[in-house]
């Protein structure tokens, strides 16, 4: 659908969105040369083309590694000029997938992943995945192909649904395309958009037609955007840490993963141990000497908890204190000093002595610069006492404690011995989520990953296809439980399709567990837990995997090697039981949920509980 705009008019939109892209330089991460047909390689989109062309040629100035999603009706011609362009792409097996491989790929790449689906089903399937990068902050770009739009616009088109007012609050900018000339211009911006500040999903509405529409384009990339620092309120950070009694403590978030180096610099020139969130793992080797694991509260390792008793200020960098992380916001009592790129995070849910909006990195930088100011003599004590105590940590997740079925805590352990330290692990939502992340030791960033705060049940398995595609030097493998399986297990003939090596674990104890532990405490039953029995062994085989069982913890080590050593994508079988071990996350969850309730619901809650311990519960189910 053509607009009446003349080009003067058009040039014009495509300047409104993006700034001062005509008169910048390029940046080094989009240096790409592209080859538009007689034209000669150059940096950016330039040349007359098709809008699919022109998209296809800025994904590839913008090093796009994979791009995931299903072909229909209103995108064949964007799928054709990703053919026609060499850009690499991925069919799934079902759109919900789309995004959850492309939010997969941003977090093993640090760089934003991208998606295409139809609209209606295509985008509404797409947006649970959306919601998980939303709320985990992961930068996605999501393109999607929308109807004919405008006044004239045909009534009953397929798939027109109101597909921006759908998409719009799961995003953190939606940009539409209101003409052929806006493409290139529109997919900068929202890579733009997605990795700076604190990242997230941007979407670009692209009404189908525009992608058959001819333009002259030139088109280079956009400068990068700066980056955020408060000046004012980084001397009030200099001023709380230059008190050298001051004990600190560093609580380090995802916003860390890509400073690593600088984030070790300061702990040690502070002699700070460091917590991480969970979506914060690896941004310190977990074998550090200041490393004490995730969380600091009851929720967290126990070295974190009694390591960070001794502190008395908690430098939060990069991070949210978000619910899942705190078991339901409980949180010891500290000053804290919270930074963050995101001002909208700051002194959320925690009180905070000092506010700082700025980049981790460069904070971390300017922290060193002025390390004459604020460092700490060496501290030996603190470093045994870390290490005694995750001693003991690792101890008690590598013995293992439940003998009916397989241990998940000591199959957990047994799975990071087993596999290098570059390796790549995803978790599902799982009863054994929390226990994956005391147990597993990660030695650096972006290798360990969960869906955090939009807890999407069923998304590691996709997530780690879609990270075997873009890091095929890399051994994958994904744990999660059955009922997560069954949401997303047809995606496994995706990675036989694609001849993709994932090694995928399930753990098989025939219930959502993880409902169990949270409803048999307060109900004294359970309700709609039980799951199918499924037949593993022909399903995989059905899909094209190869199958392999692990069913007591004698025969964990071999059947995790069997496993690594099978070639290709393989589905392991782990039969599990949980009666045997504590859950620290969900003991602090239930001691803060019931210290909120009001006076009249603990009272009734006492009162069923006592009603229904006299039964034998032939309910359950």
């Amino acid at each position: 659908m053509a607009l009446n705009l003349s080009r003067r008019e058009a040039l014009g939109v495509l300047g409104a969105i993006g700034a001062a892209t005509a008169s910048s330089a390029p940046t080094p991460a989009a240096a790409g040369l592209v080859e538009v047909g007689r034209y000669v390689k150059r940096q950016g989109v330039h040349g007359r083309m098709t809008g699919a062309q022109a998209a296809a040629a800025a994904l590839q100035c913008e090093g796009v590694q994979c791009v995931f999603g299903i072909p229909g009706a209103q995108s064949n011609e964007f799928w054709d000029a990703l053919k026609a362009r060499r850009v690499p792409y991925l069919l799934v097996t079902n759109e919900s997938s789309a995004s959850v491989m492309a939010d997969a790929a941003a977090r093993v790449t640090g760089q934003p992943g991208v998606f295409n689906v139809v609209p209606g089903p295509g985008l509404t399937n797409a947006m649970t995945g959306i919601g998980e990068a939303l709320l985990d902050s992961v930068p996605i770009v999501g393109i999607i192909t929308d109807v004919i739009q405008g006044p004239d616009a045909p009534l009953g088109q397929v798939h027109s649904l109101p597909n921006s007012a759908l998409l719009r609050p799961l995003v953190k900018a939606l940009i539409e395309v209101r003409h052929q000339a806006e493409i290139p211009g529109a997919i900068y911006q929202a890579f733009e958009i997605a990795r700076s500040g604190e990242p997230g999903p941007v979407g670009i509405m692209v009404s189908f037609p525009f992608f058959n529409e001819v333009w002259d384009y030139d088109q280079p990339p956009p400068p990068p955007r700066p980056l955020p620092f408060d000046e004012n309120a980084y001397r009030q950070v200099l001023g709380q840490l230059s008190n050298r009694s001051r004990r600190i403590g560093i609580y380090a978030g995802l916003g860390c993963m890509d400073a690593s180096p600088a984030l070790i610099a300061v702990a040690e020139m502070l002699q700070a141990p460091v917590a991480t969130s969970v979506s914060g793992k690896g941004c310190i080797p977990d074998n550090h000497p200041l490393a004490v694991g995730w969380g600091y509260g009851k929720q967290g390792t126990r070295t974190a908890e009694k390591t960070f008793k001794d502190v008395d200020l908690v430098l939060a960098v990069g991070v949210r204190y978000s619910e899942v992380s705190t078991a339901n916001y409980a949180i010891p009592p500290h000053n804290v000093i919270h930074v963050d790129a995101n001002p909208n995070n700051l002194g959320k849910n925690v009180p905070t002595c000092v506010k700082l909006c700025a980049d981790s990195q460069l904070f971390f930088d300017r922290l060193l610069a002025d390390a004459s100011l604020v460092q700490r003599p060496p501290s030996p004590p603190l470093w045994k006492k870390i290490k005694d105590v995750r001693q003991v940590d690792h101890r008690e997740n590598a013995f293992p404690k439940i003998t009916c079925g397989v241990d998940p805590m000591y199959f957990l352990t047994q799975l990071r011995c087993a596999l290098g330290p570059d390796e790549l692990i995803f978790v599902d939502v799982t009863a054994s989520t929390h226990w994956a992340s005391e147990a597993i030791s990660v030695q650096g960033p972006r290798r360990y990953f969960t869906p955090t705060n939009n807890q999407s049940m069923g998304w590691a398995i996709p997530a780690a296809i879609g990270a075997q595609r873009v890091r095929p030097d890399r051994q994958v493998v994904s744990v999660t439980g059955d009922g997560c399986f069954l949401m997303s297990a047809m995606e496994l003939s995706t990675a036989a399709r694609a001849c993709l090596p994932v090694k995928f674990f399930v753990l098989d104890d025939g219930a959502y567990h993880y409902m169990q532990m949270l409803q048999e405490p307060v109900y004294r039953r359970t309700t709609a837990t039980e799951i199918a029995r499924l037949d593993y062994g022909a399903f995989a085989r059905g899909v094209g995997l190869g199958y392999n069982e692990i069913a007591q913890n004698p025969d964990v080590g071999p059947g995790i090697g069997r496993a690594l050593a099978t070639p290709g994508p393989l589905l392991t079988r782990v039969l599990i039981s949980y009666e045997g071990r504590e859950v620290r996350w969900l003991n602090a969850l239930k001691s803060t949920y019931v210290s909120r309730l009001p006076t009249d619901a603990k009272v009734r809650m006492a009162s069923r509980i006592g009603v229904r311990s006299l039964s034998r519960r032939p309910d359950d189910d």
